[in-house]
């Protein structure tokens, strides 16, 4: 089972695993409600490496990108990916991008879906991050049909209403 840590920790844990000898790999997200699609590329982002950590959108840094979002608080959040096998550690940034916590834990291989791999599209910010200090970036495939938004819309279009 993976923690969550601070920043200052989550440091700490990365210089150890760097003394072991121990490849580590970064990826970050929102992982507002966790789904196949999240567990699937986490798992391939962790047979990549010795250790995965997770760098988690705060709820702050969720609002200003999703509206309305999150749905899930951060602390749920980091304690339901820590709880995932192939996670080793997950740290909440408030940035808007993971540039900075890229930056400072300097990870082997930053992972990131294979929707930013699209010939035309955006390129994700901490790539040039990743291969300023020499570190390796991978795109792993998406999966499709699988994401929060679609969750979300089905439960709309269901009309389902929740109660407390």
């Amino acid at each position: 089972m993976g923690q969550v840590f601070t920043l200052e920790a989550a440091l700490a844990w990365r210089r150890a695993q760097a003394e072991a000898g121990r490849s580590v790999a970064l990826t970050n997200g929102h992982f507002d409600l966790l789904h196949v699609g999240h567990v699937r590329y986490l798992q391939a982002a962790r047979a990549l490496t010795d250790a995965l950590v997770i760098g988690l959108n705060s709820d702050a840094s969720t609002r200003a990108r999703k509206p309305g979002r999150p749905i899930v608080p951060q602390e749920e959040r980091a304690e339901l990916l820590a709880a995932l096998g192939c996670v080793d550690a997950v740290v909440i940034f408030d940035d808007l991008t993971a540039e900075a916590l890229v930056a400072a834990l300097r990870p082997d291989i930053y992972v990131k879906g294979g929707d930013w791999q699209q010939p035309a599209g955006p390129r994700p910010p901490e790539a040039a991050v990743v291969a300023g200090y020499g570190g390796r970036v991978v795109y792993l495939p998406y999966v499709p049909d699988r994401s929060t938004t679609l969750i979300i819309q089905r439960i709309l279009d269901l009309g389902v209403r929740i109660a407390d």
